[in-house]
Formats: structure tokens, sequence, C-alpha cells
């Protein structure tokens, strides 16, 4: 996620720069070819120009705003895991009482920290890299990572699932394809034998259980969003319709330009190029910023800053706890936070 007022031109204009020479070369040829070549047919009259600007306009328009409803949805999904997060801290710090105060703080904090491990299990699920996804696929994403690391690409999660699980749950989770369900699964089963042996009650024992169904409910929400792709269908015309837009500007502007020529010379055709540049630009960076809002997970400098959102509830349950030494906050590297 970008965090600064907006993306800077010298960092805009590098990512969408195949986008201008795309331009340039649709422009210059049959700029050349109908000025030194007199290969008037060249120049088309605007009205289907119009006409297919119209429909392109329509479906980067509607793909943009679907796109960014998914990414808002991540967004909303995971501002609700920071709540059942807290709600989870404080149920389990005050419903479950034992006699031996030192169990006690022992249960609470192995309860909070395999919640720790649920959040990191989590986001290495979604940041995994499917077929669909474009950031380790496209070369203008490829350079872009220059500006900034996805942790969950360079770290492993044995490494840091040690952290907060014993050695017995470590290897179990390990063997498993879902590692964040069955990481609740076995917060579940810990919270029966607790009701089992009477150390909480049926009451608070249920309500322990509803935060662990929300966090199912929520994980779930995630994994929709990430195994599902935008349509195709849909952005394929919208790549399609753009391009053909693009390889009509040209001819449309010297269809325009060229009835100037008896007034200003031939040379007003050579106009052709920076407003096709121009307008052309614009349409394929609007396709450009939609395909790189689907996916709000894959790892793009657009996405759902989750590693961050994982760390500040890990800081915000570890004080719940009582604990002094907190990991330090995820800090935004070039004003993009992961």
């Amino acid at each position: 996620m970008n965090i600064g007022s907006h993306y800077k031109l010298y960092h805009f204009i590098p990512w969408t720069r195949m986008k201008i020479y795309k331009m340039l070369i649709l422009s210059v040829i049959p700029t050349v070819l109908f000025y030194f070549m007199d290969w008037k047919w060249l120049a088309i009259p605007w009205v289907p120009v119009a006409l297919l600007g119209t429909a392109a306009a329509f479906i980067s328009g509607f793909k943009n705003t679907q796109t960014y409803n998914r990414s808002w949805e991540a967004r909303q999904i995971y501002g609700a895991i920071i709540n059942n997060s807290r709600s989870l801290g404080i149920l389990v710090r005050d419903f479950i009482r034992m006699d031996d105060k030192v169990q006690e703080q022992a249960v609470h904090q192995q309860i909070i920290y395999r919640h720790f491990a649920w959040l990191t299990a989590l986001r290495f699920q979604l940041r995994e890299t499917k077929s669909w996804e474009h950031v380790k696929t496209k070369g203008y994403n490829k350079e872009f990572l220059r500006y900034y690391e996805v942790p969950e690409w360079k770290g492993k999660l044995d490494e840091e699932l040690i952290n907060f699980l014993s050695d017995d749950e470590l290897k179990y989770v390990l063997s498993t394809k879902n590692r964040a369900t069955q990481i609740i699964a076995l917060q579940s089963a810990q919270l029966r034998e607790l009701n089992e042996a009477g150390q909480i009650s049926a009451y608070n024992y249920t309500a322990l259980e509803n935060q662990f169904k929300e966090l199912y409910d929520q994980q779930g929400k995630c994994e929709r969003i990430k195994n599902f792709p935008y349509p195709r269908q849909f952005s394929s015309i919208n790549l399609y319709f753009t391009n053909a837009l693009c390889f009509l500007l040209p001819l449309g502007f010297l269809g325009e330009f060229s009835k100037m020529i008896e007034k200003f010379g031939d040379h007003i055709v050579w106009l052709t190029v920076p407003f096709s540049i121009l307008l052309g630009w614009v349409f394929l960076v609007l396709e450009q910023i939609g395909e790189s809002t689907e996916n709000p997970f894959e790892g793009n400098a657009n996405d759902i800053p989750i590693t961050q959102i994982s760390r500040n509830i890990e800081i915000d349950l570890r004080e719940i706890l009582g604990e002094k030494e907190l990991p330090p906050a995820i800090q935004p590297v070039n004003n993009i936070v992961m």
C-alpha cells in the first residue's frame, strides 16, 4: 500500500513507459506513411474511433470499479480481523481463570501466541502466487519490486511459526495443506479441553468459540478473493477494446489533421503523434491500474498491508498479555508498506 500523497511522476512514468513506447510506435508508423508515402487512405473518419472509445471507456470504468471493490472488500475483511483479534485477546484474558495464576498466564500466552501463528500462516497463504496474478509476470511490476520487499517471499513459514507453536503443533501444522485452518482447529480443541476440565464456563466457552468462528469467516472471505480472479472474460474484452482503440487513434487523428492541411500546411499531420500518445496512454494506463488492483493480496505495491496489520495486532495482544518487549512496527519503504 502506498502511503504517500500520490505516486511521483519519476515512479509512475517508468512504471508505464512501455505504454508510451507502444503508442509512439503506433502513431509514428502511420504518420510517416501518410506524410512521406502519400498513403492518404490511412486517414479515417473520427466517428468510428469515438464510438470505440466510448465502449473502451465504459468497460475500463467498469473494470476499475470492480477491481477497486475487490481491494476495498479485502481491507474491510482485515479490519474485521483486527477487531476480532482484539476481542479475542480480552476474552482469553478475562474468561479463562485458574487458581494457579502461573498456569493461567501460560494458557493465555499459548492461545494468544497460537493466534499469532494463525495470522502468520494466513498472510503466507495469501501471498502465494497464482497463475492469473501479475506481480511476477508483468515486466513493469517486476521492475517496481526494487522499491519494496514482500516479507513473505523473503522469509520461511516454519522459521516464523516456531516462535509461536510447540514442536508437536508445528510439525502437525506444517504437514497440512491449509495451515491457518488447522491452527484455529487446535485453538478450538484446547478450549474444549478447558471446558471439560471446568476451567471455562459453558457461556465463556461459547463466547470464545464464536470468536474463532468469526476468524474462520474472515479467513474464508480472504480465500474467496485470493482464489477467485477477476472474471477473465471482462478482463479480456477490456484489453481487446483498449488495444483496438489505440490502433485506430492515430488513423482518426490523421483524418482530423488532414482537414487542416490547406490552412496550416501538410506538416500539421505530425501533431498526430503527441495527441495519440497522450490519449492512448490514458486508456492503457487505466487498463494497467485496473490490472494492478485486481488481486489485493498478491504482493503488489497497491496491496492490502497484511504484514503491517498482522504486526500491529501482535503488538496489541502482547500488551494485553502484559509483555513489555514488543516487536517493532512495520515501517514503509519508499512510501510502500506491506
